[in-house]
């Protein structure tokens, strides 16, 4: 496993020539009390942070911690850890991005880069695995529960990190190895990610909330944001999350459009299901809005090979206007950041 470790830079740093605040930087003035204080979700503001966080964690962590600096999380404590098994189709990269102060943590797990092979790979490790969770009185959805296999091996593999993270914030103790003891101890806990990261931070939710062993990190654990992610497990694993409260509410995963990865596994894979608090976007209607019942499987095979040419059809006037039944282009995170974009926000830069 490989760990990096790092402080965001300042205001000051990143405005030389400028006045620390002005009206537009940083986003928002004091990110970490709105962080702590809304307690109902989804919440526009947090949803719009956690989309800057999951489409920048396909850069590195000096870049994810100068973007959650620019948007009010000034010199936070920034970790990733990371394992890489090209054998065994494995890439799991988890940021752990604390508050200055120790109040605020998000977990953020780095989605699939449309260039890398190998986690388009883990995406297709379809073949489920079964699950030992105990979820409780009066969730009716009796067993066996499957998940991804691929998924569920690439959460499991940096988990202990993430895990051994969050205990020292709770502890009141800075995220880096080593760290200096600090202000606060950890208050408010968020998961996101996009894509296959989408996916990794629903999964960690399904174990923080289902473990006893977890209580002192479940207690503090606010709500999942996601973007374009896939399903994770079979029907009768999506049927007990959704009978858990915390996961069927505070589990929200937000659909652009028709984008394909959220109707993914295709049927011809096995059944999947989503759990959780479905958002879809649609220029139709003019934004975003809560769906009835979450994403169905894609069974139409010639569908998802068509989803490459999405991508082109979007660059030319006379196929812009055409509509695919599952797009890859709708995956990509920055349709994501510039639909949640706050109205009062001029960019995730703040300048």
């Amino acid at each position: 496993m490989k760990i990096e470790h790092l402080t965001a830079p300042s205001y000051e740093e990143l405005r030389p020539f400028k006045a620390p605040r002005t009206d537009t930087f940083p986003v928002y003035d004091d990110l970490p009390k709105l962080l702590v204080a809304r307690r109902e979700h989804p919440d526009d503001d947090i949803a719009f942070v956690m989309a800057v966080c999951a489409s920048y964690a396909y850069g590195d962590a000096s870049t994810l911690a100068t973007m959650m600096t620019r948007l009010g999380l000034e010199q936070n404590r920034c970790l990733m850890a990371s394992v890489y098994v090209d054998a065994l189709f494995l890439t799991s990269v988890a940021y752990v991005i604390q508050s200055r102060d120790g109040r605020v943590v998000i977990v953020c797990y780095r989605g699939t880069p449309p260039t890398s092979a190998i986690t388009w790979l883990t995406d297709f490790q379809v073949e489920p695995v079964t699950v030992e969770i105990e979820f409780p009185e009066g969730v009716e959805a009796p067993g066996p529960y499957r998940v991804h296999g691929g998924f569920y091996r690439n959460v499991r593999s940096t988990r202990y990190q993430v895990m051994g993270t969050l205990k020292r914030a709770i502890d009141g103790y800075s995220v880096q190895p080593g760290g200096d003891k600090l202000e606060h101890g950890l208050e408010a806990l968020y998961l996101t990610g996009h894509s296959l990261g989408a996916a990794s931070a629903e999964l960690l939710a399904t174990m923080l909330v289902t473990d006893p062993d977890y209580a002192e990190i479940r207690s503090r654990l606010r709500a999942v944001y996601t973007y374009g992610a896939p399903m994770i497990g079979n029907p009768n694993f999506a049927r007990a999350c959704s009978g858990y409260d915390f996961l069927r509410r505070n589990v929200i995963r937000y659909v652009y459009e028709d984008d394909i990865v959220p109707q993914v596994p295709p049927t011809e894979c096995g059944h999947f299901e989503h759990f959780g608090n479905e958002l879809q976007f649609t220029a139709a209607t003019g934004g975003w809005h809560q769906n009835p019942s979450p994403r169905a499987q894609i069974g139409d095979l010639a569908a998802m090979l068509a989803t490459p040419a999405s991508i082109v059809a979007r660059e030319f006037k006379f196929t812009h206007r055409f509509r695919f039944k599952a797009s890859i282009a709708d995956h990509f995170p920055q349709f994501y950041i510039d639909t949640l974009t706050p109205a009062r926000v001029r960019s995730e830069f703040g300048d």
